[in-house]
Parts: structure tokens; C-alpha cells; sequence
């Protein structure tokens, strides 16, 4: 059965680099070297990110008027929320917010581990998604109480959009390890 993770399994943390706060929603391993980490993050000044050598990373705008990346001599403009950017842990970025505070989305996997794939789904209301897949998966709702569901391989789960819009972030697990 799909474990379902809220607020209360969250868990607030310093960035790497001292710049600011992440919101860890989920963790594998919970202690220890990170393997895979969905987390949000509150964006409240321009500057670098932090260094994830070995990591892959999936990163989205969810709220605010977004943020330029300066990323190996290219400019990324993320200003629509909830399309994701792939790039490598160690690719020096920097940072420069368009307006105030920014809130994002990352997803991050170390390469030893294996990677996740990202898809974001669009409910309209009363909108119904059914998440199938014979691999395991996180599913988060971003909603005024954000959700993250844990599916193992091949369990299946239908949620409905309410009277609102919702996204719905779909996070396919490929571990190296076929676990």
C-alpha cells in the first residue's frame, strides 16, 4: 500500500552552502551519503548554488517570478513554474532572482545509485490521474498541504484533483541496483 508523507515528515535543513533553507520531503537513505533527495527549497537572495559532484539534478520554479541561472557560460530563465531543467550536481551555478523570494523543486540522484525521472501531470478540476508503472515511484501534490505518496514497484494509485487546478510531480525510481 502507498505510503503517504506530509508536513509532519518533513524535515527542514541548511543548504550546503549556508545560503539559505531546504524543505528534505524525501530522503534514501534517511542518514548517510545522499542517494535521492526530493526536497523544496525557499530561494530569498541571488548567489551560487551549492556543489553536488556525483549527483544528477531536477530542478523547477514552483512559486515567485522566478530566477535566472548562469550555468557553464549559458543563461537559463526559469520563469514558468513547474518545468524542469536537468543538470549535473557539479556544474557551477549561479543564481539571479527576477523578483523576490522564489520557492523551487529538486529531485536529486547520485549517479552510483541510479537516476529518477521526472513528469509533471496538470489536473484540471475534478481531473482524475491514476499513477501506474511497474518500477517504484514518489508522486508529490503540490497543493496548500503539499503530499508525497511512496509506491512500491507496480502499485498503483488514483488521485483527483479538487475544486482547483493541481500538479501533480510524478518521480519514476531506476536504481542501479534493480531495488
Amino acid at each position: 500500500m502507498a505510503t503517504l508523507l506530509g508536513p509532519a515528515d518533513f524535515v527542514d535543513m541548511p543548504w550546503k552552502n549556508g545560503g539559505g533553507t531546504t524543505r528534505e520531503l524525501y530522503r534514501q537513505p534517511v542518514e548517510g551519503d545522499l542517494e535521492l533527495r526530493v526536497s523544496m527549497a525557499r530561494v530569498g537572495q541571488s548567489g551560487p548554488f551549492s556543489f553536488f559532484p556525483g549527483i544528477d539534478r531536477t530542478l523547477m520554479l514552483v512559486d515567485g517570478d522566478g530566477f535566472e541561472l548562469e550555468m557553464a557560460g549559458e543563461r537559463r530563465r526559469m520563469t514558468e513554474p513547474f518545468v524542469p531543467l536537468h543538470f549535473n550536481g557539479e556544474t557551477a551555478v549561479d543564481c539571479r532572482l527576477l523578483g523576490g523570494a522564489c520557492l523551487d523543486f529538486n529531485v536529486m540522484a547520485a549517479r552510483h545509485w541510479g537516476r529518477a525521472e521526472t513528469a509533471v501531470h496538470r489536473l484540471a478540476p475534478g481531473q482524475r490521474y491514476r499513477s501506474e508503472h511497474p518500477r517504484a515511484r514518489l508522486l508529490y501534490r503540490h497543493a496548500d498541504v503539499p503530499e508525497l505518496w511512496v509506491l512500491a514497484p507496480g502499485e498503483a494509485l488514483a488521485l483527483a484533483a479538487g475544486e482547483q487546478a493541481e500538479v501533480l510531480v510524478e518521480i519514476t525510481l531506476y536504481p542501479l541496483d534493480g531495488a
